[in-house]
């Protein structure tokens, strides 16, 4: 409080007390210097808030999967700047407790009670986004629901799945939606069970397929008598006529005996981007990105140089730890074929096919000029991943995770020349087309 100058008088401090008084009422007081702040610092305000249902009272695997997803979705949610809240009030469907979420998720299970059912189809009628998982779409009485079963997801009841648990190689059919427009054109998915329907989503006018199961992934299954052998399976799709996607996954392998958990449903990054984007188009905060034809992961590649036509080769056809990587004629042997395993970040570790835990390697983890490539039992290291970029011409040049600088050649055109890593600099020596090998 400011003090009354010595020497006033009481009946000038009595006035002066009831003029600031009258200023506070009137709002006239001069307003307090405000604290500065760093601005980058300050908390930013969600982008928007997802709820997931769930029950966890069916099959250890699905359990194991909630359990899961309730640890790796409130990460994601840390790093994409939303909301994650998980609950098994499923009445929250029918009084309206979803209206302030952007995003529903059911992790696994569906409404039962008519009540919530009916809330739930008025929040998607009314714009909301959904993505199900896995045995949300389970049912084998679709009529007892058909708007969501029959109409909705489309896919009518269940009519099969495979056994066990595993990976699928995936094809990407549409790239053009949100969700799907980072993937590449084949990626393989994280374990899981697969189901198949009675509907053919195929000829569903309102249902856009976004992956499906490739076909070099057949046998899927362990059980021979569980198992697909040929057919058309979708895995991902929309119902064009509300926000919405169903992913097919959603069950991780277990030891029942000991209920252990034996897989991640969560291990692949190309899937987990799925997951991201199609989260963010649910929400209405994507910025729809342009598909790219980006690298397939299941491929195998050679490399060729742009200046002078030679392949990324393991000296001698070695794969052992140190082996230098270098430049030579190309010859189509398991020497130059190479893979790109994502990592995260849009990074990956690029595999040699004759041992893929051997990855191209900056030896040292040196972050000079020049310092020499190399095979490497793969780490983790950011020296041993490398993010493609893809150039106008439909090449790529490589840079290095921990410095930056881009995987080249040194302007030899003789075979044997070991590669290095140097300052990018756009030109030729560092550009690579890759080609598919069988």
């Amino acid at each position: 409080m400011p003090r009354t100058p010595l020497g006033a008088s009481p009946v000038r401090r009595l006035v002066t007390r009831l003029l600031a008084g009258l200023a506070l009422v009137l709002g006239l007081t001069a307003a307090p210097t405000p604290l500065v702040h760093d601005a980058s610092a300050a908390p930013q305000a969600p982008t928007f808030k997802v709820i997931a249902f769930y029950s966890g009272t069916w099959d250890a695997a699905h359990i194991d999967f909630v359990k899961e997803a309730n640890e790796w979705f409130p990460r994601t949610a840390a790093q994409n700047n939303f909301t994650y809240t998980a609950t098994t009030n499923w009445d929250l469907l029918a009084n309206g407790g979803v209206n302030d979420y952007q995003v529903v998720l059911f992790l696994d299970d569906a409404p039962h009670s008519a009540a919530q059912r009916a809330g739930f189809e008025r929040y998607m009628r009314a714009g909301g986004g959904w993505m199900g998982f896995h045995v949300s779409a389970f049912t084998t009485d679709a009529g007892s629901w058909p708007w969501y079963y029959n109409t909705f997801l489309g896919s009518g009841n269940f009519r099969s799945n495979t056994w066990g648990p595993t990976t699928s190689v995936l094809r990407t059919e549409d790239r053009s939606h949100p969700s799907t427009a980072g993937l590449p054109q084949t990626f393989t998915s994280s374990v899981s069970e697969w189901y198949s329907w009675s509907n053919d989503l195929r000829t569903n006018p309102n249902v856009k397929i976004l992956a499906s199961v490739d076909p070099s992934s057949f046998p899927l299954g362990t059980d021979p008598n569980q198992s697909w052998y040929s057919g058309y399976y979708p895995i991902l799709w929309t119902n064009t006529q509300y926000r919405m996607l169903y992913a097919n996954f959603g069950h991780n392998a277990m030891d029942y005996a000991s209920n252990t958990r034996l897989s991640s449903t969560f291990a692949s990054p190309t899937q987990n981007r799925f997951l991201i984007d199609g989260l963010k188009w649910l929400a209405g905060a994507s910025d729809s990105p342009t598909p790219t034809d980006p690298i397939s992961e299941t491929a195998w590649y050679s490399l060729v140089n742009t200046a002078n036509g030679a392949c990324v080769d393991a000296r001698a056809a070695a794969t052992a730890n140190g082996t230098p990587i270098q430049q030579y004629t190309c010859n189509g042997t398991m020497a130059q074929q190479f893979q790109f395993r994502p990592t995260d970040s849009g990074h990956s570790r690029i595999a040699i096919r004759g041992n893929p835990q051997q990855v191209i390697d900056v030896t040292g983890v040196s972050t000079a000029d020049d310092a020499p490539t190399q095979l490497w039992s793969y780490g983790g290291g950011a020296n041993q991943q490398w993010l493609p970029v893809r150039e106008a011409s439909g090449a790529y040049h490589f840079v290095a995770r921990h410095s930056g600088k881009c995987l080249s050649s040194t302007g030899s055109s003789a075979n044997g020349v070991q590669l290095v890593q140097r300052p990018c600099d756009n030109s030729a020596a560092q550009s690579f087309r890759l080609s598919v090998q069988p």
